[in-house]
Formats: C-alpha cells, structure tokens, sequence
C-alpha cells in the first residue's frame, strides 16, 4: 500500500493481485465471439470489441468483467454505432434477450460501447409468485444482479410475444431484483406490451442522464417509457433523463396508460427530467396505480405535477439531438444544491461545459447534472449536405423528385438493422415520420408524397444503427 498527501488531503493507493493481473482481450481477435471473449475472460479482465455486427445472445456468467467497443478509448460514438450486438437469431427462443445478466453480476460487470438490438426477450419464473411466467428484457436481461449499463444504443428490440407467458415487459431492458446503473444511453424504437423502454420490476435502480425516446406499446399493462413495480431495500432513482415521445396504446385494465412513465405500487424518486410529448390512451404521461407515487421534483413535465420546482413549458430542443437551446427554461432549473451542479467549463469558470448549458445550477434534462456528457444519440443535428454519409458503413440513398410534391426514396442496407426516416423543418423541429421498420440488408424504394407539409425547405433523414443519410428538399405552393 502506497500513502500520499495531496495539498493535505491523504490518499490511500491499494493494488491488490486482481489488478495486476487483469488483462485485455480482444474480440475476434484473440476470440472469434464475443462470447468466446466472456467465457475466456478472468476478474476484472476487460473485452474489447472491434466494430462489426455480431449476431449473437450473450450471457456475463456472473463475471466481474468489462466489455466494451472501442468507445471506451476513442470515446467517438461512431464505434458505439458501427460495433452491434444483433440478438435477433438466438439458438433458443426462450432466451431471446440480447445481453444477460443473471448470475449474481455487480457493479464491476460493466456493458459500455454498443449498439444492442434484435432481441425478443428471456422467459423467466417469478419468484414471488411462482405461478407466473414472464418474457422480458429484449435488448438487456437483469436478474437479481446489479451491473452498470452505459453509453450504449439500445433500439429495435421487441418483447411481444404472449406464447406460454403471463406478459411480456422490458422491450429496452428489464430489472428484477438488483440494483443496476442505467446511465448514458440511447434506450429508443423498443416494443413491449408493457415497459417498452424500461422495466424496474421489484428492484432498485439508478436511471440518470439517459435519452428514452420513442418506445411503444403498453397495451397490458401500460408504461410505454419506464414501467415499475413494487420495491426493494435499494430506491428507484429516475435523474436528468429525457423521456420523449414514447407512445402508450391499448384498453381494458390498464392498457395505454402512462405513456412516459407508469408506477405501480412502486414509490420512486424522480427529479431534473424532462417528461414531453409522450402519448397515451388513458389519463398523463405519468401513471401512479395501487399505490404507486413519485417523489417529485424539479422536473419538466407536461401537463404539470405536483412537486417542488416542477415546470410544465416546452423545453425547446435546439436539435434533434435533444440539446437544450440557450434561452428554454430548463437550463438552470434543477435542482440547486451543488451536488447536482452541471459539470464546469475550464475555459469558462463558473459556466457549464457543454453539452450543458447556463451556470453550473443542474439544467433539466439528460444533458445536466455532475454526469452531463454527449449521450450517442442518432441524430446530432440536420445536416444540409446533399448526401452525406456521417459514420459507419455507408448507407445508400437517391430521393428523385416526382413533382407536386411527389418524391421516389431509393435506398440500400447492408445488413439486417431498424430503418427510419424522417422529415425536419430546416430548425431542426420533426414535420413527419416517414418510415421505421426492421428490414433485411438489400434495396428498396418508398413513394413519399409531401403535399401534407407547409411550402419551405426540410431535410430528409434516413437513419440506421450503420449510418445516416440527409438531403435537402423542397415543397412548393
């Protein structure tokens, strides 16, 4: 053990023989699979994923372990866009789920770096009431364990299939029993019949600085953003997310209730979030059933809610990316005390370091607070270029205009992967969804017709997890 002081603070230094020996593995390098990297890998080791998709359902085995892409060492989100888990061929249909946790993983299991898509779920027996079977956890599967999952994408997974289950939940992630951390990421375009994004069943959990956005379904049990349920000895801690545009559908029961967030018999905390444009069949974006109640304060949310310094005003986003513009009224509306302050700008003292903005008082948001950072988000701005390829591998796409304000969208995908495309007013405001699905590598054409819009200029997007394409068009009179 090393001792030493530090302008009077004493710090203790301890390397221990794990330390020394953990070592890195790289993936396929030294192991084909990733898989392969996790079965070979030994305490505290860290496997590295080079960029690739890899069609695989993964399990941590209970180990101490990092996996991660390059995004660990670059910190570029392209490696989190082009490096792809695709758990969407699982050699057993019961467990489905994209990366699982179920074997007692802690804090030192640690999933960062990736774009998780494909998965359908894992079928699991509840403990509690053993006469229930549940699918859940299409992109993350948590079991009485308590990993971190951070700065990942987590899209296109989907947990809706009914076949010898009591429901099916978690179509982002699910966690039962553990106490996971849920921070930094992109949990977005995930299905289930309820907790399309997340599902905090029976659990503690740390959910902070995360964008969920546009997760939908809900039609048993509602919760179309996070869903939760009941308690444990660990809080549920809901902090400077941005839970957007998720959509909650359904009748009978509690069907289509809670499109941003819906609490049943769970007590939580929920502050500095920014809750908009969620949608649901029945009553709010927050839905507290039997019980259920959220401590809340220092949020946006639409609609109102009672709380201490909640707002309810539009955020304005300066992009499409869910930046805060300079003048909206969540910058600088969070919580005051320090502990929540925005990280600061060392060119700049007494301001924050962007992406946050104002002051250090915490801005709203998932882009404020102490772990304030540029989330890998799908969008980061509209771009004018005519085309232009941002990350990965490249994404073809032609649009001819057709006139009246009729156009042909050609485009090709290599690889099987959730497409979308959308139309953006030149400042950046979303005019119309155009089209998302999963779809199979190969070509493909749509006839857009526009006539809808308003006359000016708007920006095509396509999206994928290996690219986007943008072009400017034009509607006419």
């Amino acid at each position: 053990m090393q001792r030493k002081t530090l302008g009077g603070l004493v710090v203790l230094l301890v390397i221990t023989p794990s330390l020394l020996l953990s070592h890195i593995i790289n993936v396929p390098q030294d192991q084909v699979t990733i898989q392969m990297g996790i079965d070979s890998a030994g305490v505290l080791d860290t496997v590295v994923v080079a960029p690739d998709t890899y069609h695989e359902n993964i399990d941590f085995r209970g180990k101490c372990i990092v996996l991660t892409s390059n995004y660990m060492f670059t910190q570029n989100p392209q490696d989190i866009m082009g490096t792809v888990i695709d758990g969407s061929s699982p050699p057993v249909a019961d467990s489905a789920s994209t990366v699982r946790f179920w074997t007692g993983e802690d804090s030192f299991s640690v999933l960062t770096g990736f774009t998780i898509t494909g998965g359908g779920g894992t079928k699991w027996i509840d403990p509690q009431y053993p006469s229930y079977t549940w699918r859940g956890g299409g992109g993350v599967f948590i079991y009485n364990s308590s990993p971190l999952i951070e700065n990942n994408i987590i899209i296109g997974n989907e947990v809706t299939n009914m076949t010898g289950v009591s429901g099916a939940q978690g179509g982002g992630m699910i966690t039962f029993g553990g106490n996971p951390v849920i921070r930094n990421n992109l949990i977005t375009e995930n299905q289930a019949l309820y907790g399309a994004g997340v599902d905090i069943n029976y659990s503690g959990c740390l959910v902070k600085n995360n964008i969920i956005y546009e997760n939908s379904g809900g039609q048993t049990y509602g919760g179309a953003g996070i869903w939760t349920i009941g308690n444990s000895s660990d809080s549920i801690i809901i902090e400077n997310n941005s839970i957007i545009s998720n959509h909650s559908s359904g009748s009978g029961g509690y069907g289509g209730w809670g499109g941003g967030i819906f609490i049943w018999t769970s007590n939580l905390y929920l502050r500095n979030n920014i809750i908009w444009a969620n949608t649901q069949t029945t009553g709010g974006p927050i839905a507290m059933i039997n019980g259920g109640y959220a401590f809340a304060s220092y949020n946006d949310i639409e609609g109102g809610f009672a709380g201490t310094g909640n707002i309810d005003e539009n955020p304005c986003f300066e992009d499409s990316g869910f930046i805060l513009t300079d003048s909206s009224g969540c910058v600088d509306w969070g919580n005051p005390a320090g502990e929540f302050n925005d990280p600061e700008d060392n060119q700049n003292p007494g301001f924050a370091q962007y992406p946050a903005k104002g002051s250090l008082t915490n801005d709203i948001g998932a882009y404020g607070g102490p772990w304030s950072q540029s989330i890998p988000i799908f969008t980061s701005g509209i771009e004018e270029q005519n085309p232009v390829i941002i990350y990965g591998e490249n994404n073809l796409m032609e649009v001819i205009p057709r006139g009246n304000n009729y156009f042909l969208l050609k485009y090709s995908v290599f690889h099987r992967c959730p497409v979308k495309i959308n139309i953006f007013r030149i400042d950046g405001c979303l005019a119309d969804r155009i089209f998302n699905q999963i779809q199979d590598g190969g070509s493909y054409q749509i006839n857009i017709d526009l006539n809808n819009l308003c006359p000016g200029s708007y920006i095509l997007l396509m999206f994928t997890v290996y690219g986007k394409n943008s072009q400017k068009i034009t509607i006419l009179n």
